[in-house]
């Protein structure tokens, strides 16, 4: 099987994401003293970017890209994306449960800094990637390349995210209203990853009506279901006439990481970006055409 090396600043741009992902997470499980939950998490987000990048990187090397039971043209930058956003919510979070509050010299706390510098040089070569990769306008290109297809990895993501933040603890289940926001992430969230399946997969032109009208017609449903998510999860976290709290307790300055005041605070902001989001998404899905491959 011969090798096929193209030297294309997106093949270096990948080996760069790979070694700075392995030394992120190298040096973390070697010396940061990783003690709970969101070590985890950050390891998991620099393991993810670096084997999923290697194996793209081997699948071009050996020319394999026609064998593999995935849409070439939509999963490498599918995955970069997804690599990158990963990436970024591992640099932002691992200094902030492991270097916040931090102070003096120690053997630990250098290699809790060096894998936060390489998390984020991981970061900017996965965004890197990306923008190289892009359909650029007039480009004929798979879906995920487009700007839609873009906002869809960001749209789960960012979903992936509120998730978490509202099931530890639980807080959606004390209120009716709570608990439909919490239906309108999980509709949304499954609908969007059923998208970026179907086009990795090449499933769109087995559907029984258009995917593009689909597109155009989910992302209206999506924004409205946001709209409405958008207003009624401050209102019942932070307005005292519906149970919520207004002002931030003095005990989430002693907290690590996050309290739970910071948490529904960070969901209401989270909802508002995928709102955003979702109407970019349905301003560029009305108007694109786009090349099934």
């Amino acid at each position: 099987m011969a090798v096929i090396l193209h030297s294309s600043p997106i093949f270096w741009t990948r080996l760069a994401a790979v070694i700075f992902s392995c030394v992120a997470f190298s040096v973390a499980v070697h010396g940061g003293r990783l003690s709970h939950g969101t070590g985890d998490w950050c390891i998991f987000c620099w393991a993810f970017g670096f084997a999923g990048t290697l194996l793209v990187i081997l699948v071009e090397l050996f020319g394999l890209q026609t064998r593999a039971p995935v849409s070439w043209k939509n999963f490498p930058i599918t995955f970069a994306c997804y690599a990158a956003l990963f990436c970024l919510s591992a640099s932002i979070l691992f200094p902030l449960y492991y270097l916040k509050g931090s102070i003096g010299q120690s053997e630990t706390r250098d290699y809790r800094i060096v894998s936060t510098v390489f998390s984020c040089l991981a970061t900017i070569a996965y965004i890197s990637e990306v923008s190289m990769s892009k359909a650029r306008p007039g480009e004929v290109a798979g879906y995920m390349a487009t700007a839609p297809g873009l906002l869809k990895v960001c749209e789960t993501f960012v979903a992936c995210i509120i998730f978490v933040f509202v099931s530890d603890p639980v807080t959606y289940d004390r209120h009716d209203a709570l608990k439909y926001c919490m239906s309108v992430y999980c509709i949304c969230f499954i609908l969007s990853a059923v998208i970026i399946l179907l086009c990795i997969g090449e499933c769109t032109g087995c559907l029984p009506f258009p995917f593009a009208r689909f597109l155009s017609s989910y992302a209206l449903l999506a924004v409205v279901l946001y709209l409405s998510a958008t207003i009624i999860w401050p209102i019942f976290n932070f307005d005292p006439n519906n149970g919520g709290t207004k002002n931030r307790p003095s005990n989430c300055s002693n907290a690590q990481g996050l309290c739970v005041w910071d948490k529904n605070m960070a969901v209401s902001v989270l909802t508002a970006v995928n709102f955003v989001l979702y109407l970019v998404d349905l301003i560029y899905s009305s108007r694109l055409v786009f090349v099934n491959a």
